[in-house]
């Protein structure tokens, strides 16, 4: 409901009327011409009746606004008698009784005094005495009474602008549809394509745009309008060449375990698989009848309670038709019948431990025997190929599809790839991506890119991949202002308040003059804060002496204006403090007057710090959703922080071999004064533990004056065996050599540091590396021991 703001004038019949729309501007000032007080000569001169009828057009589907309302109802009420009219019901807002709420224990509330105690301007003039009950000047000293008034309610709402950025499409941001809606149309047109072609060939697509284009809340959009039907996989950069097949089959593997309402993504690609191969099958059993009802149903535990003979019946009934099918129109040979298994023995569980052992089995990962025994699985051979498995895994997902709809693989977060300590990462992804378009069908398949980036890509890559990968091509261009402007709003829905309340239009023409939609909304959070908490704004960030012509001129203009406005505010409170003593905080109004001057090094550590703090709360939050923990991933994750860290003090990084014994995934750090030697240790199989520790021990002895650490995460099952347990004291016995359980502070810390490096690659984070990891090294709170591995002691 929008509003606007009245005053009436007159008692008891209705003399004149102004009314305010919300963004402050006069829309109506009219005089009754039956009133005495009124001449032929006052303009605006309406019958009464006229004057109502206006008054009721305008205010139609809206609150009303006054000060001292009962006032102007009383008024209104009498005028309406008067013409003969009847009273609608009508909903008023008191700008008198919000104040008396808000402002307690003040001499008096009349629009007066309240005007002068808040320094109200309207047109850059304070209130004057002799010029007020004129409904006009009322109506708009009003308008920034009750402005204020909503400025003080929200202080107590968080900044709806703040934490806009979309990190996976499977969030929930608010969304103005209009932005993008061709390009949103164009991906579900493909979609289309794909489903239509009897052959479901996947295709691909390249969404371009700069940093904070809004390219990820594009694929969240699509997520909300297609997640019922399709089954949607989200994967960021891989980072280590030798595992870049399985890293995407875990991020899909993550992906698919998301929840649509009651069930996961794979239990509906399963369960709309078999109802597609039931429709063709001639006699169905009475088994699969009381299995489509329950599909139907979307009630799956209606098969049984886990455990049960029943349950088990009907799952292997499902088993059976799907591998029918299978088998039918595919190969029997590889891995695929036994992932086909595994997947439904994952959609059988309802218990969350069962489903998370069949998850990691399913990602290809060595169980414990007791796990193993507890799904029914057997466990890999140790010798198996990971990368050919998930590959195999992504193409058994792709043909299972084509009983359902088009999946959608959406690659994100692929700037750090540019880089060049990862041109073997990029090789290897080119390489994978050509592999999925051959062997994976029914898939479109989306590269979210920059602009300079994919031009980089384009030199790389051979015409096969490129001509595969960019069928379409979709570009994101900055939207109009009249977009921006609905976004904004959009962003406000939830606090219920019209963007001209909260923000002066120099103040819009500041955040709209912002060169992408992140940069738009990241500048309305600071106006944001500014005129509702009074936190003062952050420099410009564009140099001013760098400028050139009309730029240069309208910042400098902004900086002024700015500084007038306080240097007014001031004024305004030191003429208050002199006529009513211990009214104002002086000391307040010294800090408002001359600021703490912040160092361009402090404001970007503050700007650190903020992010380190919420991405801090996002992961405890997500820590005990298991995520596919793999030693080739954090390995991974390490090297990436050491490459980071090098660019501030040199190492070098480097792998220890032991003949073609299986070693721990690990890296050398090679620094002046010593060696580091760094592993993870994640499989739960005893025996490939035990030979791997084993391994890794020796290594400890060959090389006396290095220190050794080995990792394993603590929400990993407990090894247990006499020689398993043996070989964990050895290493911990060793004076250069630790088995260390990465705790969940260890374990965010690494996330953390890792997330902080991939997104300034990215430029979700618009802050220097080297001034992001120096915050890290040197404030105690962000500061983690494998920092010193890089040279960096613990700050006091």
């Amino acid at each position: 409901m929008g509003f606007v703001i009245i005053d009436t004038e007159g008692k008891p019949e209705l003399s004149e009327l102004a009314i305010v729309n919300s963004c402050g501007k006069l829309i109506y000032e009219a005089f009754s011409q039956e009133h005495a007080n009124n001449t032929k000569n006052t303009p605006n001169l309406k019958s009464l009746k006229t004057l109502l009828l206006d008054f009721l057009n305008i205010v139609d589907g809206k609150k009303i606004v006054c000060h001292y309302a009962q006032h102007d109802m009383d008024v209104l009420k009498y005028s309406f008698r008067k013409a003969g009219l009847k009273f609608p019901n009508l909903d008023f807002e008191c700008t008198w009784n919000l104040a008396t709420n808000y402002w307690q224990n003040l001499e008096s509330y009349s629009l007066e005094y309240l005007s002068k105690y808040l320094n109200l301007r309207v047109n850059n003039h304070y209130f004057i005495r002799d010029m007020a009950h004129s409904a006009r000047y009322d109506a708009e000293f009003t308008y920034y009474l009750y402005r204020k008034l909503m400025l003080v309610q929200l202080k107590e709402k968080p900044n709806p602008f703040s934490g806009s950025r979309v990190d996976t499409p499977f969030q929930n941001h608010p969304d103005y549809t209009d932005t993008y809606h061709q390009q949103f149309l164009t991906l579900n047109s493909i979609l289309k394509d794909i489903k239509l072609d009897t052959n479901r060939q996947s295709k691909g697509a390249v969404v371009i745009g700069e940093p904070g284009s809004g390219k990820t809340h594009l694929m969240m959009r699509l997520t909300q309008a297609r997640l019922s039907t399709n089954r949607l996989f989200f994967i960021r950069q891989p980072n280590n060449s030798s595992s870049v097949n399985h890293h995407i089959y875990s991020r899909i593997l993550e992906s698919l375990v998301e929840r649509v309402g009651s069930l996961t993504q794979l239990d509906y690609l399963i369960l709309n698989g078999f109802d597609k191969i039931a429709a063709s099958v001639p006699n169905l059993t009475q088994k699969d009848i009381e299995i489509l009802k329950a599909f139907k149903d979307d009630n799956l535990n209606s098969l049984g309670a886990e455990g049960t003979y029943t349950k088990v019946v009907y799952w292997q009934q499902i088993y059976k038709r799907l591998n029918e099918w299978w088998v039918k129109y595919y190969s029997a040979g590889g891995f695929a019948l036994s992932i086909l298994k595994g997947i439904i023995k994952y959609c059988s569980y309802s218990d969350y431990n069962y489903k998370n052992i069949a998850t990691r089995w399913l990602a290809g990962q060595t169980l414990s025997n007791e796990e193993a025994e507890k799904v029914g699985l057997p466990n890999w051979q140790e010798n198996f190929s990971l990368e050919e498995f998930s590959l195999e895994a992504i193409s058994v997902l792709g043909k299972l599809s084509i009983l359902d709809e088009p999946l959608i693989i959406i690659f994100d977060q692929l700037e750090g790839l540019g880089l060049s300590q990862n041109r073997e990462v990029l090789l290897k992804f080119g390489e994978t991506i050509k592999e999925i378009f051959t062997h994976v069908p029914n898939s479109l398949i989306i590269l979210n890119m920059f602009p300079k980036r994919w031009e980089q890509f384009k030199t790389i890559f051979d015409n096969s991949i490129i001509g595969r990968v960019s069928q379409y091509q979709v570009d994101l261009q900055k939207p109009q202002t009249e977009e921006l402007l609905s976004i904004l709003k959009i962003k406000l829905h939830n606090i219920n308040t019209p963007l001209e309340q909260i923000f002066l239009p120099e103040d819009l023409e500041d955040i709209l003059g912002q060169e992408s939609i992140r940069g738009v909304l990241n500048r309305a959070a600071d106006y944001y804060n500014y005129r509702v908490r009074q936190i003062p704004l952050p420099s410009i960030k564009k140099n001013i002496h760098n400028l050139e012509g009309n730029e240069k001129i309208e910042q400098q203009l902004r900086v002024l204006v700015s500084q007038q406005q306080v240097f007014t505010e001031v004024l305004a409170n030191i003429i208050q403090e002199m006529q009513n003593p211990g009214l104002v905080n002086m000391r307040d109004l010294l800090t408002k007057l001359i600021p703490e001057v912040k160092s361009e090094e402090k404001i970007r550590e503050e700007y650190v710090i903020d992010y380190l703090s919420k991405q801090r709360a996002f992961l405890e939050g997500q820590y005990h959703n298991l995520p596919i923990i793999s030693d080739s991933d954090d390995i991974g994750k390490l090297k990436t922080i050491a490459e980071a860290f090098n660019q501030i003090k040199p190492v070098n990084l480097t792998l220890y071999r032991l003949g073609k014994r299986v070693l721990p995934e690990h890296i050398v750090i090679e620094t002046e004064n010593k060696n580091y030697v760094v592993g993870f240790l994640q499989m739960s199989s005893s025996s490939s533990f035990v030979s791997r520790i084993s391994n890794f021990n020796e290594l400890v002895c060959l090389h006396p004056k290095d220190s050794f650490i080995l990792f394993r995460d603590e929400r990993l099952a407990e090894m247990k065996g006499s020689v398993t347990k043996e070989k964990i004291t050895q290493l911990q016995n060793a004076s250069n050599g630790k088995f260390i359980l990465l705790s969940k502070r260890d374990r965010i810390h690494v996330e953390l540091t890792y997330k902080l490096i991939i997104d300034i690659q990215n430029k979700d984070l618009e802050v220097d590396l080297e001034s992001a990891l120096k915050v890290l090294v040197t404030k105690s709170e962000w500061y983690h021991g494998l920092f010193s591995l890089f040279g960096f002691a613990k700050p006091n």
